[in-house]
């Protein structure tokens, strides 16, 4: 099953270098507890978003942010970049890659992360078989506009 939701997520900090034109090093503090579904409206809203928050997603309770280190990059022919890192997400620190791409005044971020890595278990097809029409997938992809 695919929520194809749109969600927002408010950032607590953020900042990346550049160095000789790559990028070199940054971090981004999320705010868990922020998350907002942008799809729906009242109880529904509610319920969706009071769900993520849970322990049968990202336990925001005990985990309220997520950090992502970034510890380098590779720059592409495109002039984007394969930018290197951390992602911690209910305390789990595990490496990631993603796209990184400027674009007249801002950068765009692509990142997609396997949520069953963080313990992110519900309806989970790598912790549950024979789930059928309710299983969620397990990569969850965001796209970030960054101005600065």
């Amino acid at each position: 099953m695919n929520l194809d939701r749109t969600l927002s997520l408010n950032f607590v900090s953020g900042n990346f270098q550049v160095l000789d034109g790559v990028i070199v090093g940054g971090e981004f503090i999320v705010d868990m507890t922020s998350i907002n579904n942008q799809d729906m409206e009242g109880g529904s809203k509610e319920r969706l978003e009071g769900h993520l928050k849970s322990d049968d997603f990202f336990s925001v309770d005990k985990f309220s942010e997520a950090i992502l280190e970034i510890t380098g990059s590779d720059k592409l022919s495109s002039g984007s970049f394969d930018v290197k890192g951390n992602l911690t997400i209910k305390g789990i620190t595990k490496p990631i890659t993603f796209l990184m791409s400027p674009s007249d005044g801002h950068w765009i971020a692509n990142l997609t992360f396997d949520r069953s890595k963080y313990e992110v278990r519900f309806r989970s097809g790598t912790f549950f078989e024979n789930l059928g029409d309710k299983l969620i997938y397990d990569d969850i992809a965001i796209e970030t506009k960054l101005r600065f």
